[in-house]
């Protein structure tokens, strides 16, 4: 804490005696009071300049905050067409990721109708020299809110979530752990179980929750006993442990699937997981 709140005094010293930077905003966690924050948080800081494409062709700036040990380097096509990143681990273990944004895309986000996701997550304003962020709109803190999923997405998800269950068979009945562990992990886990287990938080907080990115914060907002049965879900690399793994996912899968269903009042495809079960057994047994 005490090295990162150091760090963030350099760079806006820094800051105010640049002449290239015109503003700078600090974002993410560390300026959303409802955001969980410790000593691992990193810092967000976005630096808005005249000429950006200027300003990337030499990135020796970074040691001016200290020695960098570790560096990742993402030009405007990179990342997100408009802006630039150079996240940035220093030896003092402070990790920064600076966003590098033009004056005039900047002011173009400020005019939007609706804050940018970074800012709506929340910002605080360290340096403005131009009065360019006068008039920005305050963050709201809702655009990461969880969603209630539309019928068609539920149904979908519920489908996919079944179906994707045949390649894990499929894999572990071959010894295939590598395509097996992407199909468990990559998609059932990462497209399907997040997604159900986040709809499941936000029921019970009436749509007005995060649970930060990934089920970051899903531990927090579960009961015990359901946390244990999602920790079922994981596996090492021994086949009749991924199997093992594969019909907790069933089981968790029918649990959230069955409550969501009935209290967002859609259908759940009891006929299809039957059916997959079935497959799954016989996979299990060839």
């Amino acid at each position: 804490m005490k090295n990162r709140n150091k760090k963030l005094d350099e760079i806006i010293t820094w800051a105010r005696n640049n002449g290239i930077i015109r503003a700078v905003l600090q974002t993410s966690s560390l300026t959303n009071p409802n955001a969980p924050q410790d000593d691992f948080s990193d810092l967000d800081i976005e630096l808005v300049m005249d000429d950006l494409p200027a300003f990337l062709q030499d990135d020796s700036w970074l040691s001016t905050f200290g020695k960098v040990i570790a560096k990742v380097a993402e030009d405007v096509d990179a990342f997100d067409g408009k802006n630039a990143m150079r996240m940035v681990l220093y030896d003092d273990y402070v990790k920064v990721d600076f966003k590098l944004c033009s004056k005039a895309v900047f002011i173009a986000e400020v005019n939007n109708e609706q804050l940018p996701e970074d800012w709506d997550v929340g910002y605080k304003v360290l340096v403005d020299k131009e009065g360019l962020t006068h008039h920005m709109k305050a963050p709201t803190y809702q655009s990461v809110i969880i969603e209630k999923p539309t019928e068609q997405r539920f149904n979908q998800l519920l489908n996919d979530f079944w179906w994707d269950m045949t390649y894990v068979a499929k894999c572990l009945a071959r010894d295939e752990i590598f395509y097996a562990k992407f199909m468990s992990e990559d998609m059932m886990r990462t497209d399907y179980l997040v997604p159900m287990i986040e709809w499941y938080i936000a029921v019970k907080h009436n749509w007005n929750i995060t649970t930060n990115k990934h089920g970051r914060l899903f531990k927090k907002y579960l009961p015990p006993a359901l946390w244990q049965r999602i920790e079922a879900t994981f596996s090492g690399s021994d086949i009749a442990d991924n199997w093992r793994a594969l019909f907790a996912y069933a089981d968790l899968g029918h649990e959230l699937g069955v409550e969501l269903a009935e209290v967002l009042g859609y259908q759940y495809p009891q006929q299809l997981e039957n059916d997959i079960r079935t497959y799954l057994a016989y996979v299990r047994k060839y």
